[in-house]
């Protein structure tokens, strides 16, 4: 078995049981999974619609669209390579709608298993962090070429980062940085003496969401899903990684619902669901999982 494959089996997909009792899927429900990745959530919400020709999945990631092509190879499914904000838009123009839609944000286990494509603090490889490799920014360019103005808004916005001026003066001051050792040893001299969280964590989530532009695609994508996509009496899950997203989410929900005589949406979860203390001993990625549903009005 090639090292990849082994990476794409160690994939599990986060918040599994919750995500299947909350979109409770039935026989015949059509599916749209927005981050299809390698197709975890999506095996065991079809094994129970039994309706492969009812499904799209979206992944913007080429390595990902590979493997679940291979994974559901003849079996009617639809696969789109697309980032969810272009395939949401295709969709609606083509007049679609689903009784299901799952967006289970930020990175895979592939994508931090392996090295090469950069998003490991844990793991050398080159500053890259595209989801979408045919893009043309990395995470290099952006620490290699962003001034120190940019590189600290880049930090608080999206890493709510409150070191974000001193680590953005040493990545100017030690330019060029060629790799994610180097990077994450850097960052760490901002915070000296720190504790169980690697110091560079903030960091590497920021630049990720900044390279892949994460929030904006969320925020226009969001509508989408609501108003158009999703069917009358359909149900929406959204699994987030951090408070950023979380919040994004979050709001979409509060605007939609509620008491008001133009409210399509009812809310499933009052807070948002996270994992068990089992699943996380499993998968630690489930730490910072947080799932929020609702069901559209009929």
């Amino acid at each position: 078995m090639h090292q990849e494959d082994q990476q794409t089996d160690e994939h599990i997909p986060v918040l599994l049981e919750q995500t299947l009792q909350y979109l409770d899927p039935k026989e015949g429900d059509r599916y749209l999974d927005l981050t299809a990745g390698y197709g975890g959530h999506a095996s065991a919400v079809l094994e129970k619609t039994k309706n492969p020709e009812g499904a799209v999945l979206v992944d913007r990631d080429p390595a990902a669209v590979k493997s679940l092509g291979q994974r559901f190879n003849n079996t009617g499914v639809q696969i789109i390579q697309k980032d969810f904000l272009t395939a949401s838009q295709k969709l609606v123009e083509a007049g679609e709608q689903f009784d299901l839609i799952l967006a289970d944000l930020g990175v895979s286990s592939p994508h931090l298993n392996q090295a090469s494509r950069g998003f490991s603090i844990q793991k050398d490889g080159p500053l890259d962090m595209r989801m979408d490799t045919t893009q043309e920014l990395t995470a290099e360019k952006v620490v290699n070429t962003y001034s120190e103005a940019e590189l600290v808004d880049i930090l608080k916005r999206y890493g709510e980062e409150p070191k974000a001026r001193a680590i953005s003066k040493l990545i100017v001051r030690e330019r060029p940085i060629n790799s994610t050792n180097e990077l994450a040893t850097l960052v760490s001299r901002a915070w000296p003496g720190h504790s169980n969280v690697h110091p560079a964590t903030r960091t590497f989530q920021a630049l990720r969401v900044a390279v892949n532009d994460e929030l904006n695609l969320l925020r226009e994508s969001l509508p989408f899903w609501i108003n158009q996509l999703l069917a009358p009496g359909g149900r929406i899950a959204i699994i987030s990684f951090h408070s950023l997203e979380d919040r994004l989410v979050k709001q979409a929900f509060a605007e939609y619902a509620g008491d008001r005589y133009d409210a399509i949406l009812t809310i499933l979860t009052k807070h948002p669901v996270s994992g068990t203390d089992t699943e996380i001993v499993f998968n630690p990625r489930a730490r910072s999982a947080k799932l929020r549903a609702a069901v559209k009005q009929t």
